[in-house]
């Protein structure tokens, strides 16, 4: 994979805590602490535009006729039957 060299300035205090974690052998460079950083962020995004998009279908879904209880007994039955609980 090509890979592009950035310019990225960080005050003291976090210029400092990303030496005291390759210090620690948590991270070879620091460079590789950044763009472990950076793949966090994007998953964290994934998730949150997944959870965006459910609560959008739910809400133009409309009401249900079903109460909670209901709704909750009916999920748990197919985590049940899908091996998931």
């Amino acid at each position: 994979m090509a890979t592009i060299r950035k310019s990225i300035t960080f005050t003291n205090t976090l210029s400092n805590w990303m030496q005291a974690l390759v210090a620690s052998g948590e991270y070879a460079n620091e460079s590789e602490y950044v763009r472990e950083l950076v793949r966090r962020d994007r998953e964290n995004n994934a998730k949150l535009y997944a959870l965006r998009e459910a609560i959008n279908e739910g809400l133009k879904s409309g009401v249900s006729s079903r109460t909670v209880a209901q709704i909750l007994k009916s999920k748990e039955a197919q985590l049940r039957r899908d091996g998931r609980l």
